[in-house]
């Protein structure tokens, strides 16, 4: 009776945690996004990349519509770390997009978005709160690979630039309209403490989980210096 005692016990504290697996699936699978996003041919902009402050991936975003059309995903936010993001691409915030559309809409896809933040403004402004893209927030479709070259002021000016993965498609992305937040019952799953979104992305002292390692290795090999500056 007591073997039997002990190895339930064992078995209960041997139980992953959901939650916080959960959590550390969405940093993995943002990680696979953007590993294969940047080696795409003529994917993001290599000059871009390099002047980004942050990224933001967001694996298989639910566009779902039958009359009201609205979007849900949940991704991650990594910014450069160290001062006047100088330095290598640091621990991932959790972050949540939202937003509708209205119109007659039949169906649904998944789709991979990955959104370049390009100043601190920007940043800051994501990491505090909710902001609405194309209004609390300048944002504009990413040019790719060559088309950087023929941008426009506008396009090149943006806050955010955004691009979207669909079906085997990649292009750059209009998400006027939709919401980014930080998503802070997914930082405290998956850090196990209290931290604000800000903390996590712009403090430098929080160490990224293992989840984050494919995710740092794909930017640190393909943009390891900011070139903004």
């Amino acid at each position: 009776m007591k073997y039997i005692t002990a190895m339930l016990i064992l078995a209960l504290f041997s139980l992953p945690l959901p939650a916080q697996l959960k959590e550390q699936q969405r940093v993995h699978n943002a990680g696979l996004v953007m590993k294969e996003i940047l080696n795409i041919p003529d994917g993001v902009p290599q000059q871009l990349l390099d002047k980004a402050e942050c990224v933001i991936v967001l694996p298989s975003v639910i566009k779902l519509a039958f009359g009201f059309g609205g979007s849900y995903g949940r991704g991650v936010m990594t910014c450069r770390s160290a001062g006047e993001f100088s330095g290598a691409w640091g621990a991932p915030a959790m972050i949540a997009l939202e937003g509708g559309s209205f119109g007659l809409q039949i169906g649904g896809q998944a789709t991979d978005y990955v959104l370049l933040v390009m100043n601190p403004r920007g940043a800051d402004s994501i990491l505090s709160s909710k902001v609405k893209l194309g209004a609390g927030i300048s944002a504009s479709a990413g040019p790719k690979g060559r088309d950087a070259i023929a941008a426009t002021d506008v396009t090149l000016r943006a806050e955010i630039l955004s691009y979207s993965r669909s079906r085997g498609l990649f292009a750059g992305a209009f998400l006027d309209g939709s919401t980014l937040r930080p998503d802070n019952e997914a930082n405290r799953r998956l850090y196990k403490r209290e931290f604000t979104a800000k903390e996590i992305a712009l403090g430098g002292k929080i160490p990224p989980t293992a989840a984050a390692t494919e995710l740092l290795s794909a930017l640190n090999k393909n943009s390891p210096k900011n070139l903004s500056n």
